[in-house]
């Protein structure tokens, strides 16, 4: 069955994570996703991750989690030819998504008014550290500093250890997301107008969002969040040392926190209101811990799950990986080895199924301009144009 996206043509000029992210996600739903890559200073998520090897040859795994089913362009936009090809391409596709700095496009010739002009139908998405308005619009930044200027960071670790960054970049998968659905919001809109638009979307605002109750909560009582640890504001929410293991609790709600309770054989703790529970923490946790550290946090899970309390217990990535239930959901799709490498690689593709076309991954990430000559001929280029871009350095190929 078709998906969302097919028939749809994306040129992505986006680099690091949050930008390709983005297409990516365009890309697994069926869009036609073009990277744009500069011919002497590619993306350089290309270079980056643990495998050394990948590395040196430009197919990092930071590359490698989101450049499948994509086809890359090398294409230097410093160059006449290469302005020239790029515009040629906006002018059929359906959205142009680009994480440069403000006004670096403009410059070029290649912002929002002028492309627009060409192909009115088209969806212009810029992505930026901080958006293009405002006294910070030409600021750069990346996930780490985000977390660190949003208040992220000082709310995330423990009394002792002070601010602490995620171990994941939230900000930048995050903004990804935000970035693919507010294309789709325009893409959307242009079904009901015909025209397409100019998406502005600022990184430091994404992690504001992911701050929305904290934000909601400071402007009400003005008490900024702390560093909290795996400690929760009731006691049924938080991490405890099992006799083997640590087990996360997520007794939420007051239902949960009555399951819990009579589960371990203790009715006389069940409370009534939050408030109760707010106000007795402290000795909800104390036997809590107590009762928790008799048994292993395998057998808690199992205990717990058969009482309908939310529980887990803390695993690493190879035990979740390992997990039967992603089988079941197709969250996770095998890769072909890279050329010239012999292992081949596992990347997530989108946590949603559809009753009508999958997110699915096509084609493997693509060398650094594997796909420029099909690409420009696509354009309307011809091969005596290509080979004379190839020979300037404005395109490259493999």
């Amino acid at each position: 069955m078709p998906r969302a996206f097919d028939g749809l043509r994306v040129i992505d000029a986006t680099h690091v994570l949050a930008g390709p992210f983005a297409a990516y996600q365009l890309a697994v739903l069926g869009a036609d996703v073009i990277k744009i890559d500069r011919p002497d200073d590619p993306d350089q998520v290309r270079l980056q991750g643990p495998d050394r090897a990948l590395n040196a040859s430009a197919m990092g795994t930071a590359y490698l989690a989101q450049g499948g089913g994509k086809r890359s362009l090398a294409l230097d936009l410093k160059t006449e030819d290469g302005r020239a090809a790029l515009l040629a391409l906006l002018r059929d596709a359906d959205v142009f998504v680009q994480n440069f700095r403000p006004g670096a496009l403009e410059a070029l010739g290649l912002g929002y008014d002028e492309v627009a002009a060409i192909n009115p139908r088209l969806v212009y998405c810029s992505v930026s550290a901080f958006g293009h308005t405002g006294p910070r619009r030409e600021e750069t930044g990346y996930d780490n500093v985000f977390q660190a200027i949003s208040g992220l960071m000082a709310a995330t670790g423990t009394p002792e250890s002070g601010p602490l960054r995620s171990g994941a970049p939230v900000v930048d998968y995050s903004t990804g997301y935000m970035t693919a659905f507010a294309i789709s919001a325009a893409l959307f809109q242009r079904e009901r107008t015909g025209v397409g638009q100019h998406v502005d979307l600022a990184m430091f605002d994404a992690t504001l969002m992911l701050m929305a109750t904290h934000v909601t909560a400071y402007s009400r009582t003005g008490r900024a969040p702390r560093p909290e640890g795996n400690r929760f504001a009731v006691a049924g929410l938080g991490t405890y040392d099992c006799a083997e293991g640590q087990l996360m609790l997520g007794a939420a709600n007051l239902r949960q926190q009555k399951r819990l309770w009579e589960a371990l054989g203790r009715p006389e703790m069940v409370k009534t209101d939050n408030n109760a529970r707010f106000d007795d923490h402290d000795r909800e946790a104390a036997l809590l811990s107590e009762i928790l550290a008799t048994r292993t946090a395998t057998e808690w899970e199992d205990f717990l799950r058969d009482h309908r309390v939310p529980a887990g217990r803390v695993r690493g990535l190879d035990e979740a990986l390992a997990d039967p239930q992603l089988g079941s959901r197709g969250v996770l799709h095998r890769m072909p080895p890279p050329e010239g490498h012999a292992q081949g690689f596992t990347v997530p593709v989108a946590p949603f199924l559809m009753s009508g076309g999958n997110p699915s991954v096509v084609r493997p990430p693509p060398r650094l301009g594997e796909h420029t000559e099909e690409v420009l001929r696509e354009a309307g280029f011809s091969d005596e144009r290509i080979a004379a871009m190839l020979a300037s350095g404005a395109a490259v190929r493999p």
